[in-house]
């Protein structure tokens, strides 16, 4: 009986460490805070920033349709301005996502003025999910990175932080 308590032990022990291995997608940041983000669009270029120090900087994906402040549900562009992140998704369908604030009240007031809806649901996020050739622009408006940049931001990103996106 002993020895099956053992064994038992042991068997909780490795599956508990598999299961916090290093191919989990939950990732630790240790650095500095990070204080904001910023989006340069037509560089394609993201960085993160801890006051003034940039921290990491990364290649991006776009809205299919790139240039432009996003106006409208379903014009393909990404926002441009200030906005912040203001929530969380551990099982996007685009492996990992950090929410962006868009639209905000200047947005909804232009859109409804157009009588249109201004769309939302923006997001930075990895790449699983999507099914094209991970080329070029391929988003409904979203800024993406590879799954394992995403794994990174999301641990070091924290909601509230500002994020300035540039055309």
């Amino acid at each position: 009986m002993r020895a099956f308590k053992l064994i038992a032990a042991l068997f909780l022990i490795l599956g508990l460490a598999a299961c916090g291995g290093k191919d989990s997608k939950f990732r630790t940041y240790n650095g500095p805070p990070i204080t904001k983000v910023v989006v340069y669009k037509d560089a394609r270029k993201m960085q993160l920033f801890s006051n003034t120090k940039i921290v990491k900087t990364y290649d991006i994906a776009l809205g299919f349709a790139p240039k432009g402040h996003k106006q409208f549900e379903g014009d393909g562009k990404t926002p441009e301005g200030l906005y912040y992140i203001d929530r969380r998704n551990p099982r996007s369908r685009f492996h990992l996502s950090i929410g962006i604030s868009y639209p905000n009240k200047a947005d909804i007031a232009y859109a409804k003025s157009q009588g249109k809806e201004p769309g939302g649901e923006i997001f930075i996020h990895g790449k699983t999910g999507y099914k094209g050739d991970n080329k070029g622009d391929w988003t409904w408006g979203c800024i993406a990175v590879t799954d394992r940049q995403m794994e990174d931001i999301y641990a070091m990103v924290r909601d509230g932080t500002p994020i300035h996106i540039f055309p």
